[in-house]
């Protein structure tokens, strides 16, 4: 497919424009609730930092590295999403390096509930081992190799790419969609059949972990039950991110449904796909994980007492014991 026949393809797609009040609803509406799911998330970062309890958990910094993830594909999916309408076309190397970006934080999603099921599955069938196995410098180890192996998947879209386009085509502008980018065949096909083997990969890690965790129940309870159910929560997670991949047939299932709402299905498909599975990562860890939610009740409301803080009781202390003396 040449430079050609994507612009005339644009040109199709231009024609259908949302309204302004319609464009700035949607916008107004996706900004919104990338705010808001980034508040949490920015409160479950600032919890994890000023705790040390959670940063020598491998546990919860797996769970800070999905939840960072989360908050850099949401800001960057929505910055797209938001020049889509504004913009519309935007030069193809800075587009280049927002997708490239994106696609990782995407990638690294399966790859990380993946480490999160196995250092789960540890704990509970593994616990006196467990200490050994999951340390928190394998954990870091572990994060770069989800980031290696995420960049091993888009690296050959790049190289073909650079390979196949003409140079005029990195001077022009283009939609900021993968596939207006990442268009060859060759790209087309390698990026379905990297997403079969990833997900192929995480589901049976998923299913291998849930059921060694659901035999292990035989021989002891305490937290098998919790265990399980933070497995099923990653899988739904997983099936969320799944729809990332389903997107473009589900977006031309509809569009044959109904030819004439483009828009309105696009817009759509983008927050169930892109936000509402960010959504998902505070819930299982922030608002039900006991520990978590106990440290982050002083931040989620900005209501922080500087007067309740333990370093300022001990101080408080300290200076009232110096004025009895």
């Amino acid at each position: 497919m040449n430079l050609s026949s994507v612009n005339g393809t644009l040109t199709v797609i231009g024609n259908q424009r949302d309204r302004f009040t319609t464009a700035v609803t949607n916008n107004v509406i996706v900004t919104a609730l990338c705010i808001s799911i980034n508040y949490i998330n920015g409160t479950l970062v600032h919890t994890f930092r000023k705790h040390q309890i959670f940063s020598s958990n491998p546990r919860y910094i797996l769970f800070i590295h999905l939840v960072i993830n989360d908050m850099m594909q949401l800001i960057l999916s929505t910055l797209l999403h938001i020049i889509s309408y504004t913009l519309y076309t935007i030069n193809v190397p800075f587009c280049l390096i927002m997708l490239t970006i994106t696609i990782l934080t995407t990638l690294n999603t399966p790859l990380n509930l993946a480490g999160m099921a196995v250092e789960c599955y540890i704990a509970v069938c593994f616990p006196l081992r467990h200490a050994q196995i999951c340390t928190v410098q394998k954990t870091y180890i572990l994060i770069g190799l989800i980031w290696v192996a995420s960049a091993l998947s888009i690296l050959p879209d790049i190289f073909i790419l650079l390979a196949t386009e003409p140079l005029q085509f990195f001077y022009s502008k283009v939609l900021c969609a993968r596939d207006y980018v990442f268009r060859s065949n060759y790209s087309l096909k390698k990026r379905d059949a990297s997403h079969i083997v990833c997900l192929v990969l995480v589901w049976l890690t998923l299913l291998y972990t849930y059921f060694r965790i659901l035999f292990a129940a035989k021989k002891a309870t305490i937290g098998i039950k919790k265990a399980r159910n933070t497995i099923l929560l990653h899988g739904f997670q997983l099936l969320l991110c799944m729809l990332t991949y389903a997107r473009p047939m589900f977006e031309k299932g509809l569009l044959y449904l109904l030819p004439k709402q483009f828009l309105a299905i696009r817009f759509a498909s983008y927050v169930i796909v892109q936000i509402l599975p960010r959504f998902v990562s505070p819930i299982v860890y922030g608002l039900r994980d006991q520990t978590f939610r106990r440290y982050m009740r002083r931040y989620v409301l900005c209501k922080v007492s500087m007067s309740s803080h333990p370093e300022n009781i001990i101080m408080s202390s300290v200076r009232s014991a110096a004025k009895l003396h």
